[in-house]
């Protein structure tokens, strides 16, 4: 071992052996992190002023963008519409004509 590692191996040594004690350490900072926690009133007042400041950072759509995509929306919601209305027509016949070659219609 050089004299370099002794030395170091020494002082670790030493810190380990005239260190405080930390039980008594973080039972104290538990008590003082109750002391200084903010009451719930303080606590929503600061949700609301984040939530303000992230709301500022939004970039809003312009009004022509929003007609935009409304009516994309809704173009979409009839095409889709239609579909279904097509195919539920189908599927009864369908079941129609089973049921009548059954002879059960």
């Amino acid at each position: 071992m050089s004299e370099n590692e002794k030395i170091e191996k020494a002082t670790t040594d030493e810190e380990l052996t005239t260190a405080p004690s930390k039980p008594a350490k973080a039972q104290k900072d538990k008590k003082d992190d109750k002391k200084s926690k903010p009451g719930i009133f303080q606590r929503i007042g600061r949700w609301f002023r984040e939530m303000k400041s992230e709301l500022k950072k939004v970039v809003w759509p312009s009004g022509k963008q929003t007609v935009n995509n409304t009516v994309t929306v809704i173009v979409c919601v009839i095409v889709v519409g239609a579909c279904i209305w097509i195919f539920d027509g189908l599927a009864g016949a369908i079941v129609r004509a089973l049921l009548a070659l059954a002879g059960k219609a």
